[in-house]
């Protein structure tokens, strides 16, 4: 959900010219996003359906000017990985200080949640980029 918002705000703002990608800690490599993201962001004139998931690596990680995470734990868990990511990972809650709960496995109330965070923090970073 939130590649898909994140690469639809960028779209409006007119910074067409940045990559948006989306990767796991723990991702289920090669699956669909779940049908409650899906139709969720069908709702808001998304299309996620071609989304599969992804592990991210060092390769990634490395080619990034800017990695954002939804959890404060995922931020400590790369910069272990890969030191050299220390200063360009940031929480996609950053600046109105919140995580953003993984909605895995939950029903469609706790996806709803999750994008209105989602949405709040891409908003916030949206100017900042």
């Amino acid at each position: 959900m939130a590649e898909g918002l994140l690469r639809q705000a960028m779209n409006d703002a007119g910074k067409v010219d940045r990559f948006v990608g989306s990767a796991g800690l723990n991702a289920l490599v090669g699956h669909q996003a779940d049908p409650s993201a899906c139709q969720l962001m069908a709702s808001r004139q998304i299309d996620i359906s071609a989304h599969r998931a992804c592990q991210i690596n060092s390769v990634m990680i490395r080619a990034a000017d800017l990695v954002l995470v939804m959890e404060s734990a995922h931020k400590i868990a790369i910069e272990g990985k890969e030191p050299s990511a220390r200063g360009k990972v940031f929480r996609l809650g950053e600046w109105g200080k919140f995580n953003i709960p993984d909605p895995y496995q939950q029903d469609l109330a706790a996806f709803e949640y999750s994008l209105m965070l989602i949405e709040r923090g891409v908003s916030d970073w949206v100017v900042r980029l």
